[in-house]
């Protein structure tokens, strides 16, 4: 095999690089491919891999819109909450399709949007995350054009994907996708679209979905290790859905199957194995989409979620035009029942999401205080995040980051 010749890391991939802050979405690779390609790492994440000089147009669009580098807020017209950002209304709700709302993660809110913009033909496909076909547990990009190819994508997925790097080859067809991904994803998208006009008209509408992380491909394998399989056997894998919050299946090449609780995949194994960039993430509650999606958890009598399984409830959080009317369209065409909900308690069912954007800008100042690179944060009212948690909370995790970094943890 003929060995690569290497290229100097233009300075963007390099600090990146440097600070461990690459989120894995494929932005740099849908700027500057094929000069920059996304792989798959030892460690079990997508980092990108340059092969050739970029120009400095590239460069400069890099510096813009990685999510590893900056990140402004998108603002918008509706109320500004410290926590939650724009929020134009806010609902929970479910599919009306029962076998969605069973098989979807989180009641099917999501699947049966896209099922109102592919049927109503304000897009003529979809693009969306699945699990791959060639490693179960890892996930692949997929083009969804029917709604039987949306609800068979229908589920989350913990484990690293790049939707944004072959974005290039859909354009110039002439044809409009709805773009389904991480808040980092949908952040890098949007700030592209704002400076390539080509790139909104080909994905007009951006979607998202509440991120707690991104873990690495090797946490799904210590699931399957815990669970008394070796990952080789596996031929299919599911980290939720059939039930909400439904438990991690793997299905072995036997026949035989292998069953894990939520609560003891996502908070016993694969939480412990998210890369370092979503510590400090600024938005994992989908700032730059029209329209977000989460699990409306039912909490118990100390505000704490319940992971009992019952029937899925989806929250639905509305933040533009564009998404108030896939909402309304999806209410219309019967896809999915919905109720308003408070925005006073959603701290209350989504406590990962609130301790995190409080401890923000501990964390940050830790990492700065070190002499470690962060990304440029604008417009996403840390201070104010902070200030509606306790001293205590911003100092405890303060002094975790500095031991996390003196311990060789972090960057």
């Amino acid at each position: 095999m003929k060995k690569e010749k290497f290229k100097p890391l233009s300075p963007s991939i390099k600090t990146v690089s440097q600070g461990n802050l690459c989120s894995g979405c494929g932005a740099c690779e849908l700027i500057a491919g094929p000069s920059i390609e996304i792989r798959n790492t030892a460690d079990g994440f997508i980092r990108p891999t340059q092969l050739g000089e970029l120009s400095s147009d590239q460069e400069g669009l890099i510096a813009r819109c990685c999510p590893g580098l900056v990140q402004v807020s998108c603002g918008g017209a509706g109320a500004q909450h410290p926590l939650w950002g724009n929020v134009a209304s806010l609902w929970t709700g479910h599919s009306t399709d029962d076998d969605l709302r069973f098989q979807a993660s989180s009641g099917g809110g999501l699947s049966a949007a896209l099922f109102f913009l592919l049927g109503s033909g304000k897009v003529d496909g979809v693009v969306q995350v699945r699990a791959s076909e060639t490693l179960p547990y890892a996930n692949a990009i997929s083009i969804s054009t029917s709604i039987e190819e949306i609800a068979e994508a229908a589920g989350s997925r913990y484990a690293p994907s790049a939707p944004l790097a072959g974005l290039r080859s859909l354009m110039g067809s002439g044809k409009r996708y709805a773009f389904v991904g991480k808040p980092c994803d949908v952040a890098a998208l949007r700030a592209l679209t704002g400076l390539e006009p080509a790139l909104e008209n080909s994905f007009p509408y951006l979607i998202s979905f509440f991120c707690a992380g991104v873990p690495s491909t090797k946490g799904a394998e210590e699931v399957i290790r815990k669970m008394g399989a070796a990952p080789e056997q596996v031929t299919e894998f599911r980290y939720r859905g059939n039930g909400w919050p439904g438990r991690a299946v793997a299905t072995l090449a036997d026949g035989t199957t292998r069953s894990m609780t939520y609560h003891d995949s996502w908070g016993g194994i694969l939480s412990k194995h998210v890369q370092h960039r979503c510590k400090i993430c600024a938005d994992g509650t989908g700032d730059a989409a029209d329209i977000v999606f989460a699990d409306a958890w039912e909490a118990d009598e100390r505000g704490y979620p319940l992971f009992e399984e019952r029937d899925g409830r989806s929250l639905i959080l509305v933040r533009t035009p564009k998404g108030q009317t896939i909402l309304e369209g999806a209410v219309r065409e019967s896809h999915i029942a919905v109720e308003p909900f408070d925005i006073a308690e959603l701290e209350k069912i989504q406590p990962g999401q609130t301790g995190r954007r409080r401890a923000l800008l501990a964390r940050l100042l830790a990492l700065r205080l070190l002499g470690k690179p962060t990304p440029q944060y604008q417009g996403f009212s840390i201070l104010a995040a902070a200030r509606t948690g306790s001293f205590a909370w911003s100092a405890r995790n303060f002094l975790g980051m500095v031991r996390r970094i003196l311990l060789g943890r972090a960057p």
